[in-house]
């Protein structure tokens, strides 16, 4: 998913200078106990789907927004697992724009479970369950 509108106006007042971003995190996990990552195409990393809040949106929302947007998996929030924050959160994006990312990460499962996670837009090169021992 491209920069959303509001992100792309501060953008322009700020240029690439640290936004606070709060952002939510899934911890996806099926049935048999696996858990669901993305393969980032941005940083060709593994990592959990989620991303950034936009105007009005409530976490879950947001949540089950980027889940569904990254991997097509439908998730049902169960708890709030991590609020994180800090100098490990500060990013800088590939294009050189900055973020302090406070990061609410929630437990999740699909609301079905044997559907089938697939690269649903361009943030995401693979996306499929993990085994917690392969992690």
């Amino acid at each position: 998913m491209p920069m959303s509108e509001y992100l792309r106006g501060l953008r322009a007042k700020v240029g690439s200078g640290v936004l606070m971003m709060p952002a939510a995190g899934a911890v996806v996990v099926n049935a048999q106990g696996q858990v669901l990552l993305q393969l980032r195409s941005d940083s060709r990393q593994w990592g959990i789907p989620g991303g950034a809040l936009e105007p009005g949106e409530d976490l879950a929302e947001c949540l089950i927004r980027e889940v569904q947007e990254e991997t097509g998996i439908e998730v049902v929030p169960e708890r709030i697992a991590a609020v994180m924050a800090g100098r490990e959160y500060l990013h800088t994006y590939p294009n050189g724009d900055r973020a302090a990312i406070v990061s609410v990460v929630f437990r999740c499962r699909p609301r079905i479970n044997d559907s089938p996670p697939c690269v649903n837009d361009s943030e995401s090169l693979d996306v499929r369950y993990f085994a917690p021992d392969d992690l």
